[in-house]
């Protein structure tokens, strides 16, 4: 009888066991098929975009209509990015294709700014149009590799979800068609790397690779660099000081520090510049109690740890509040024009005011001795810019980068519209709106509503 109760429940374990392991097996099935399928709609939706972006960049070369023309560029511009997102949803994060994301990215990037131009002041030049030419060309080329790869992927059915497991065990698939073929594309453009695409995108390139190199002064060494650390906090020789030197790779040549100090149990960490010992930011690690001083308080907190660490003059920009932490954005302040490229950020705990951040990395970045102020407009002139319905509190003068990273100086104007707050730059040479910011509103205490 016993016997018989053990197989009966050996059975059931076994047919248990199996059944799970066929849910199992399944529900995993579904995962991989509904995995498969959206690679697939991405694959084809790239196709498809790439179709439509060569069909319309030959639109362009064939326009001379400049109401057409702005128009035709916008549609140039949201098809790249359509098939830039298409490329992100694709198993292509170890596969070799930066150069024809790079390639989009710099396309999208030339015809967004040709759209937005005055074509009628500002007409495409001849190298504009040979421009255009070249991305024509590049675009036939990426279009017929990405048309044989997918008709080869149709015709032996491979599988992209056998692509992503080789591309991620270093494994190449028995045929790696979808493989050979992406990197056929990429090699492609690699040939028009050299495309002229003007100055209003390599300005951009310019400014991702901005360095560190116009910093006056030497190199210090590591004890120079806890010297620096020990003066700017004013701390004692007790104080347990890390230095350690940032990767090769990385994209400042710094010094990263951490600065233990036993006396109050609170840890700082601070990056400084090789070159110079310039403080990069500061980071105090501690809990904050509830606040006990106040907005204004903290801001004068703020200003004198400036005035002690910067030569340069600043003027506060924009202040927060963040839980009991206040935050504040100063800019460099030249013959009484705000220079928004240069800013710093000080963060002050508003329970006994000390200094729990700086970022300078911006400033350190963008810091010149000196700019030749250009101011051809008066500002009542500028004013007459703005939307007559904008009510204006303050103005200033200012130098900011406009949207395609050239440094302009402005007219700051500070008022409001509505219920709302704004800051308008009105460019002081030729009058054209640069930038409008809306202002933020203090946030409520949701758990008082």
């Amino acid at each position: 009888m016993i016997r018989t109760i053990l197989i009966v429940l050996l059975f059931v374990a076994v047919a248990g066991t199996g059944y799970w392991g066929y849910t199992e097996h399944q529900e995993k099935n579904a995962v991989l098929l509904q995995a498969e399928n959206n690679y697939q709609r991405a694959f084809h939706d790239l196709n498809f975009h790439m179709d439509a972006l060569h069909d319309k960049i030959g639109e362009t070369i064939a326009m001379n209509s400049r109401n057409q023309l702005s128009p035709a560029l916008a549609q140039v511009w949201r098809l790249t990015s359509e098939a830039h997102n298409d490329v992100g949803q694709l198993p292509l994060a170890l596969l070799p294709f930066n150069k024809t994301e790079e390639f989009l990215a710099k396309m999208g990037e030339f015809s967004y700014r040709t759209a937005v131009r005055d074509l009628d002041k500002n007409p495409l030049s001849d190298k504009e149009y040979n421009t255009l030419k070249d991305l024509y060309a590049n675009s036939t080329e990426i279009q017929n590799e990405l048309r044989k790869t997918e008709s080869l992927a149709q015709k032996n059915n491979l599988r992209w979800m056998d692509v992503e497991l080789a591309l991620a065990t270093n494994k190449q698939p028995e045929d790696n068609t979808i493989i050979d073929g992406f990197k056929t594309v990429d090699k492609s453009v690699e040939g028009y790397s050299d495309v002229d695409f003007g100055p209003e995108v390599s300005n951009r390139e310019k400014m991702k690779n901005r360095n560190l190199s116009q910093l006056k002064g030497k190199e210090i060494s590591k004890e120079e660099a806890k010297k620096i650390a020990i003066d700017f906090f004013d701390l004692k020789k007790n104080v347990k000081i890390t230095v350690e030197e940032t990767g090769k790779k990385a994209k400042y040549h710094a010094y990263s520090l951490t600065l233990y100090n036993p006396d109050t149990n609170g840890t700082t960490y601070m990056d400084l510049t090789k070159k110079g010992g310039y403080p990069m930011w500061v980071l105090y690690d501690r809990n904050v109690g509830a606040a006990k001083i106040s907005l204004n308080e903290a801001m004068l907190q703020a200003e004198d740890f400036l005035e002690k660490h910067m030569e340069s003059k600043m003027e506060m920009v924009t202040s927060d509040q963040y839980d009991n932490i206040g935050v504040f954005t100063y800019a460099r302040l030249e013959d009484d024009v705000r220079i928004y490229p240069e800013v710093v950020t000080v963060k002050v705990a508003l329970d006994n005011g000390d200094i729990m951040g700086y970022e300078g990395t911006d400033f350190l970045l963008a810091h010149k001795d000196e700019r030749v102020p250009k101011f051809s407009l008066s500002d009542k002139e500028a004013r007459k810019k703005l939307n007559p319905n904008f009510e204006v509190k303050e103005v200033s003068k200012a130098l900011i980068r406009n949207d395609i990273n050239e440094e302009v100086f402005c007219y700051e104007f500070f008022g409001t519209l509505g219920n709302d707050t704004y800051r308008v730059f009105i460019n002081a040479e030729n009058g054209n709106e640069e930038e409008v910011k809306k202002l933020k509103d203090a946030e409520p205490s949701y758990n008082e509503i």
